[in-house]
């Protein structure tokens, strides 16, 4: 499989992960960057050339706007309480809104964690994805997917595992929040696969199984990963390591 030189998703969520970074540290350095990305400073070079590029892409303001203050303050206190403990005012307050302005933008919860899923999962870069590349073969596909993935690495994860959580407690806000992304990017998926599967390029399967047999094993180690490199270590970077799934999944996928 041949190398991509640029990748417009890799270039997203380096965008995405400064806009956060440089709103918290103006003079934030590239590594610091790149390891909220879920990337190596080598991919960063590669895609922007120096810090100076990636500021005249991201055309950052100097104050971000309040549904961006609302969404980073959401953020943070979802990593620490579930989305039922969470008080709307108090997010207000951290955001620095008013609640007139916070229920304007986020009118209640569930809308919240549509907003949260909108802004920090790879939902709509993998939806991007598939629409640009609907008639590739997986060993094209399936890599790309996986680096949209490894975006939730470093900070984005604690939010993940926090909005993963919530989903399968069950609870009604956050079922209401995330099923509008949730069906169109899983329905997107399918619909690939399907396709791939009466092309017979993956073999005969259910479609979703199909699907679960290659997310699962990147969402597994991104979610176990911090805990596996506090106790034993991981000898290489998020990124290196969900490459290797993708290739293992393919392997069992196409054999």
């Amino acid at each position: 499989m041949a190398a991509i030189a640029v990748d417009p998703t890799i270039r997203r969520q380096v965008m995405s992960a400064a806009r956060e970074v440089l709103a918290e540290d103006p003079a934030a350095p590239v590594a610091v960057i790149a390891g909220r990305a879920g990337v190596s400073r080598a991919t960063f070079y590669r895609h922007f050339g120096s810090r100076g590029s990636l500021l005249r892409s991201v055309a950052l303001e100097p104050q971000p706007a309040a549904e961006a203050r609302i969404l980073a303050a959401a953020k943070d206190m979802l990593v620490r309480e579930s989305l039922d403990q969470l008080s709307m005012e108090a997010l207000a307050a951290a955001a620095g809104v008013s609640r007139g302005t916070l229920y304007r933008i986020v009118p209640g919860k569930a809308a919240l964690l549509q907003r949260l899923l909108e802004a920090y999962s790879p939902f709509e870069a993998i939806r991007s994805i598939l629409a640009q590349h609907r008639d590739d073969p997986p060993d094209v596909v399936f890599p790309l997917i996986g680096r949209a993935v490894v975006g939730v690495a470093g900070e984005r994860l604690g939010l993940m595992r926090a909005i993963f959580h919530e989903i399968t407690s069950g609870s009604g806000p956050a079922i209401e929040g995330m099923r509008p992304l949730f069906e169109a990017t899983l329905g997107a998926l399918t619909e690939y696969i399907s396709r791939q599967i009466a092309a017979g390029r993956i073999r005969p399967m259910h479609p979703i199984l199909a699907l679960q047999a290659f997310v699962g094993p990147i969402f597994f180690h991104l979610m176990t990963r911090p805990v596996v490199e506090r106790i034993i270590g991981l000898p290489m970077d998020p990124e290196a390591a969900v490459d290797q799934l993708v290739a293992a999944s393919l392997a069992g996928l196409t054999a």
